[in-house]
């Protein structure tokens, strides 16, 4: 019975949310518990790659993240951001955040549609004369600098900031109860590992999204009731509900 699931992601800032449909259809508790958190490097970290913000006249930002760091590390080495700096954005979303920082109208903002910096290429491949700078996670590959180098553009990568596990406190390890642990990255299933060394995972169902979570689970040895996504179910609350359902039988 699944009375008690763990979902590994922030709450939903929305009250419509799909999560909360599901609890009260099945009556069951959902607690919002992220196993993983980003922290910023520090300014001596960030120079030991020997990059100069300054060098580059576009920075390309992939997501919130990105923002965040970029500007708290160019605060803390005291790096005027020049009025004229582009800014390149994987969605819409992410490039209004930017009003956080700095005056949008001001600025030169591009954004893509679907989220993956492919599809922002060929925005910046019409502005060949820029010097693309591109903050990173310390967990990243060598993809977005090879579309980039297809295209012939100057850039450089940088990591500006790191994932790293959201350990949890003692009375939240004697109270870990649930039915069902919810995982969205390779890094949260790291984060289990590390917070409870000793999990057996008896008859608590772990649902994972994305190949690479479910990669990571079935090498730490858990046994997978959900897996997502899938045609059918493309999202976790599709999935999950489908599965409640199946349970109520």
């Amino acid at each position: 019975m699944i009375k008690k699931i763990l979902v590994s992601q922030p709450k939903p800032s929305s009250e419509k949310s799909p999560y909360y449909d599901i609890a009260s259809r099945f009556g069951v508790e959902l607690v919002f518990r992220p196993f993983i958190k980003v922290e910023g490097l520090t300014a001596k970290e960030f120079r030991t790659q020997k990059v100069n913000i300054l060098d580059f006249t576009a920075i390309v930002f992939t997501s919130r993240h990105a923002i965040d760091n970029f500007f708290s590390l160019a605060k803390e080495m005291r790096v005027a951001i020049p009025e004229d700096m582009k800014y390149f954005c994987v969605t819409e979303t992410i490039s209004l955040y930017i009003q956080k920082y700095v005056q949008y109208r001001k600025r030169k903002v591009f954004f893509g549609t679907t989220g993956k910096i492919d599809d922002l290429i060929p925005t910046m491949a019409k502005h060949k004369q820029e010097k693309y700078l591109v903050p990173l996670s310390d967990v990243h590959n060598d993809s977005v600098g090879k579309m980039l180098d297809a295209k012939k553009l100057h850039h450089r990568e940088c990591v500006m900031y790191r994932t790293v596990s959201n350990d949890f406190t003692p009375k939240e390890v004697s109270d870990f109860d649930y039915d069902m642990l919810i995982f969205f990255s390779p890094s949260g299933i790291e984060a289990l590992t590390k917070n409870f060394p000793d999990f057996k995972q008896g008859d608590i169902a772990i649902a994972t999204f994305g190949p690479a979570t479910a990669k990571a689970a079935k090498e730490a040895g858990l046994r997978l009731d959900i897996e997502a996504p899938t045609e059918k179910y493309p999202s976790m609350t599709g999935a999950l509900q489908h599965y409640l359902l199946e349970k109520e039988d």
